[in-house]
C-alpha cells in the first residue's frame, strides 16, 4: 500500500490525450512514479517509455482499476475531459477506491459540479483557465499571469513609467496602487526579492501581486 502522507508519493494518471500527457511528462520530470492509463493501446505506446509505467485499460471499469492496482495509489488524476459520462463514471471509480486526493479535468462548470458532489477533491478547468490568462496577457503588458483563489493574482510585467528610478517607499506601489511588488529581475541577474529600498530601473521586469482589477490598471498606467 501506499503511505498515503508521502508528499511524492506516486500519482495515478488515467487519459493520454493532451492535458492528461502534459500532467503525466512534468510529473516524470519532477521525479515522481507515474502510472498512466489509457484504452489506447498506441497511447499506451507512446507513452511506455517516457513514465514510470504505462498500462492499457479501460478505466470505466473499477474491476479494471483493481487489477492495475489504482487503490494502492494516494493521489490520482481523472484527465479524461471528450466524455462527459466517462468522465464522472472513472472519478466515481477512484472515490469508491477510496483514493485519498483526486483531481479531475472538467470541460464546463456543471460538468466540474457533478465531480465535486461525487467527490472528487479539486476540479481544474484547463481550457477556461488558459484562456482567461490569454485574455490578460493580449490585453496588456503582462508577460505572466497566475490567478488564485478570491480574485487574488500573482503576475510577471514591465514596470510602469509612475515607479521607475524610485523606491518602491517613494512610488507609493501598495497606498496608491494597492498591489506589492515581491520581485525584480535586472538584465543579466536573477529574480530577487523586492524591498522596501528596491529601485525599479526602466529595463527591469518585475512581479507583482494583488487584486485582478487592481494589476490591470496598475499594468494599464503606461511606458
Amino acid at each position: 500500500m501506499v503511505d498515503r502522507n508521502r508528499h511524492d508519493a506516486p500519482v495515478l494518471v488515467i487519459g493520454l490525450g493532451r492535458f492528461g500527457a502534459a500532467t503525466a511528462g512534468q510529473l516524470d520530470r519532477l521525479g515522481r512514479e507515474v502510472l498512466v492509463v489509457d484504452d489506447s493501446a498506441a497511447l499506451v505506446q507512446k507513452w511506455a517509455e517516457r513514465v514510470t509505467h504505462a498500462v492499457q485499460a479501460d478505466a470505466r471499469s473499477i474491476d479494471a482499476l483493481r487489477q492495475i492496482g489504482a487503490q494502492d495509489f494516494s493521489v490520482a488524476v481523472c484527465a479524461v475531459g471528450s466524455s462527459v459520462e466517462a468522465s464522472v463514471l472513472i472519478t466515481a471509480n477512484l472515490v469508491d477506491l477510496g483514493i485519498p486526493q483526486i483531481w479531475a479535468k472538467a470541460i464546463s462548470q456543471s460538468h466540474g459540479k457533478i465531480l465535486e458532489r461525487i467527490g472528487a477533491n479539486h476540479v481544474i478547468y484547463p481550457e477556461a483557465e488558459a484562456g482567461e490568462r490569454t485574455a490578460h496577457l493580449v490585453s496588456g503588458r503582462m508577460l505572466d499571469f497566475i490567478e488564485f483563489d478570491d480574485d487574488f493574482a500573482l503576475v510577471k510585467m514591465y514596470p510602469p513609467k509612475p515607479i521607475r528610478g524610485k523606491s518602491l517607499t517613494d512610488s507609493g506601489v501598495r497606498t496608491k496602487h494597492r498591489i506589492t511588488v515581491v520581485g525584480v529581475k535586472s538584465p543579466g541577474r536573477p529574480f530577487t526579492y523586492a524591498t522596501a529600498d528596491t529601485v525599479i530601473s526602466n529595463h527591469d521586469l518585475i512581479i507583482a501581486s494583488g487584486t485582478e482589477a487592481d494589476l490591470e490598471r496598475f499594468a494599464a498606467l503606461g511606458v
